[in-house]
């Protein structure tokens, strides 16, 4: 499997500031990505926990906020819990004439098990495909 990071950028009508609350916010962030969070700050060390269900497996998620550059970047180490492997997700916001510009940068996936489907190159771009649809959606909307 490919070492490069995994990289989907979309256009959303919605100005960064909105945008940035929508990735943000853990009241927010259940209602368009993963509705198990219960908590989330962006704050460095902020840690998070939860456990997400896919295809009759559990797959427990940890979060710990490693970089925040407010309206600008987040980055959070993207771990799962005795599964072994270990990722860093980044999230870049730029103005764009029609909105934002989100930016989502995935590296490390590869040191997951590669023999789960769940964490195959393939899968893991889709998901960044449809959960950037749900925030634009969400964003475009509130």
């Amino acid at each position: 499997m490919s070492s490069e990071p995994i990289v989907v950028e979309k256009v959303v009508g919605a100005p960064v500031d909105r945008v940035w609350v929508a990735i943000t916010d853990g009241a927010e962030m259940p209602k368009w990505f993963f509705e198990q969070i219960e908590s989330f700050k962006p704050e460095l060390g902020f840690e998070t926990s939860f456990t997400v269900h896919n295809a009759g497996k559990d797959y427990p998620h940890r979060w710990r906020v490693t970089e925040v550059v407010p309206q600008r970047k987040l980055a959070y180490d993207w771990l799962h819990p005795g599964i072994p492997g270990a990722a860093v997700l980044t999230w870049s916001l730029a103005p764009a004439p029609e909105g934002t510009t989100v930016k989502v940068t995935h590296t490390g996936v590869e040191t997951f098990p590669q023999d789960d489907p769940a964490f195959t190159r393939e899968s893991c771009r889709g998901g960044w495909e449809y959960f950037l649809d749900r925030l634009k959606t969400f964003v475009e909307r509130t």
